[in-house]
């Protein structure tokens, strides 16, 4: 486990995204069904947060759920809205209490009125926060993002504002849903599998990629420090080489 003060005293990532994993086997482990992994899951959400404003890390982007996970049981997706319109409502007075700003990407328009109407409720709520911006994925997906973001981009050109020839990587990149957040420094994934699930497939061109077996339910604060340890291990040349 990576000490506290050894992380305060080193480069500390300004943006870290997680694609939590391993809430399903997690509970298959226990015998119980996929949605009380869910729920334990939301324990782990909240020591994340908590660890991350402790560290100092500017931006958290957590991927709660992606456009692919439509396609899952109707039953367990209104369990995951409903598990999600319950944890904003919890979670609403320690964010505030912790100067956490809330936000979100992705097809939010796509979830059910009553989600939407919380979600807009949490990001109103903690607005004027100052500290660790918390950002949930939902309905989300890098292809998605960077379609979304092309659609638009052509028709700025059919309708006169955008110039073609002025579409450029930075051009690009302020289309996004993540516009306005910097591209993250760390990627974790937690589950023990070894891919990156089309998320924020375009901002993490040049992050550090950090996986761990540990099932998302029992991921904690020390498996936090121990990634963001690891991070300030690497040389980040951005395709650079490094002098001698």
């Amino acid at each position: 486990m990576a000490e506290q003060h050894t992380l305060q005293e080193r480069n500390i990532p300004r943006h870290v995204a997680v694609v939590m994993d391993g809430n399903g086997r997690w509970a298959k482990r226990r015998n119980l069904q996929r949605i009380f992994g869910h729920r334990s899951g939301t324990e782990a959400v909240r020591a994340t947060v908590e660890a991350a404003a402790e560290h100092g890390v500017k931006y958290l982007t957590l991927y709660t759920f992606s456009t692919e996970n439509w396609h899952r049981p109707k039953v367990e997706v209104n369990a995951l809205m409903s598990l999600l319109v319950d944890a904003i409502e919890n979670e609403e007075p320690a964010l505030n209490r912790n100067n956490v700003k809330f936000t979100t990407i992705g097809n939010t328009l796509a979830l059910p009125q009553k989600v939407q109407a919380k979600l807009d409720w949490l990001v109103r709520s903690t607005e004027k926060n100052t500290g660790l911006t918390l950002v949930l994925a939902l309905s989300y997906s890098g292809r998605w993002d960077i379609v979304t973001a092309a659609k638009q981009m052509c028709r700025d050109v059919e309708e006169g504002r955008l110039r073609s020839a002025d579409v450029s990587e930075a051009q690009l990149t302020s289309y996004l849903s993540t516009s306005g957040i910097p591209d993250p420094d760390l990627f974790i994934r937690t589950g023990g599998d070894l891919r990156v699930s089309n998320f924020l497939i375009w901002q993490i061109a040049y992050s550090e990629l950090y996986f761990t077996p540990v099932l998302w339910p029992d991921f904690g604060k020390q498996h936090f420090a121990e990634a963001i340890e690891d991070f300030q291990k690497r040389e980040r040349r951005f395709g650079r080489v490094t002098e001698e």
